[in-house]
C-alpha cells in the first residue's frame, strides 16, 4: 500500500499548485491511517500471541503436576528440576517485561510526534485565523476552551488512576 501511495506522490508534479498542496494532505493523512492500522495489527498479533503463550504455558504446568504425581523422582532430583524450571520461567517474564516496556516507549514516541505535530497545527490554525480576521476575543475564547479541555483530561486521568488503585486494593 505504501508503494502505491509513493507512486502516487510521484504524479504530483502533474498538478496544479493549490490541488498539489491537497493531495499532499491526503496522501499524508493516508500514510498515518496505513501505519494505524499497522500499529493495531502488531497490537493484535501480539495480544493473541501472549494470550496462545499463557495458555500453553498452563497446559505445560498442568501436565509437569500430573507427571509429579505419578513419576517418584527423588527429593533433590526434584528440587533441581523446579529451580531450573523457575529459571526458565523467570527468563520468559523477564522477555515478556521487556517486550511491555518497548511497547510502551513506542507509544510515549508516538504521543510526542503527535504533540510535535498538533503544536504545528495550532500556529496554522492561528494563522488562518488572523489572515481571515477572527478578533483576539475569539481567539482568546478558543484557547480558554483549550484550558478547559486540558483541565478535563487531567482529571479524567486522576479518576482513572484513583479507581484503578481502588479496584487494585480489593
Amino acid at each position: 500500500f505504501l508503494g502505491a501511495l509513493d507512486i502516487i506522490e510521484s504524479f504530483l508534479s502533474r498538478e496544479t499548485p493549490s490541488q498539489r498542496e491537497m493531495w499532499r494532505r491526503k496522501i499524508l493523512e493516508l500514510r498515518e491511517n496505513a501505519s494505524s492500522i499497522r500499529r493495531q495489527g502488531e497490537y493484535y498479533h501480539r495480544m493473541a500471541n501472549s494470550n496462545l503463550r499463557a495458555q500453553m504455558e498452563r497446559e505445560e504446568l498442568l501436565t509437569r503436576r500430573r507427571r509429579r504425581k505419578q513419576g517418584g523422582l527423588g527429593d533433590a532430583e526434584s528440587a533441581m528440576q523446579d529451580l531450573a524450571e523457575e529459571s526458565t520461567s523467570l527468563a520468559t517474564s523477564q522477555n515478556m517485561v521487556g517486550e511491555l516496556l518497548m511497547s510502551g516507549q513506542a507509544q510515549l514516541n508516538s504521543l510526542i510526534d503527535q504533540r510535535r505535530r498538533m503544536r504545528g497545527v495550532k500556529r496554522v490554525v492561528l494563522n488562518i485565523g488572523n489572515t481571515i480576521g477572527l478578533s483576539n476575543s475569539t481567539m482568546r475564547m478558543i484557547e480558554k476552551r483549550d484550558e478547559n479541555d486540558l483541565y478535563l483530561v487531567f482529571s479524567g486521568m486522576i479518576v482513572t488512576c484513583v479507581v484503578i488503585y481502588v479496584v487494585w486494593l480489593r
